[in-house]
């Protein structure tokens, strides 16, 4: 294959990589915004608190869903980039918050738990985003390889 063939593969992959880390960042803003904005809502509208309440359930699937999504979003990133500090970020926020959905009983620690390793999550996408922007300079090895850095 060509070198004019290959960039237009390129392109894409770089594209549909930034869509996952930004769709992996937006789910990580909207789980710390429902952690922390859903009880100050139903605290100050004690009247909604009966009729919203998505259940235990609903961490789980949204823990299902950030699992896969973020760590293939960060695994790309790695391979295009070579930085280990966004996964190390990103891992240590999905620890986080699995032990926040199923090994905590209370609810203002399980909120602490989650909103820790939702944040955590996020920065490993930010940094794992801006990693990988169109003007950043890789190092490379003399095999042209890039240099695996923190």
């Amino acid at each position: 294959m060509s070198d004019i063939e290959s960039k237009p593969m390129a392109c894409a992959r770089r594209g549909s990589e930034r869509w996952l880390d930004g769709f992996a960042l937006c789910a990580s803003s909207l789980c710390t915004l429902h952690c922390l904005g859903l009880p100050l809502l139903l605290a100050l509208l004690p009247a909604l608190a009966s009729r919203i309440d998505p259940g235990e359930s609903f961490h789980l699937i949204m823990l299902a869903l950030a699992i896969p999504t973020s760590l293939f979003a960060l695994a790309q990133g790695w391979r295009r980039h070579g930085a280990i500090l966004p996964i190390l970020a990103g891992v240590t926020g999905l620890i986080l918050m699995a032990i926040g959905a199923l090994a905590v009983q209370s609810a203002v620690a399980e909120t602490v738990w989650t909103v820790a390793g939702s944040m955590l999550l996020a920065i490993g996408h930010i940094l794992n985003w801006r990693r990988g922007l169109p003007g950043r300079q890789q190092r490379k090895t003399k095999e042209n390889r890039p240099v695996r850095t923190i």
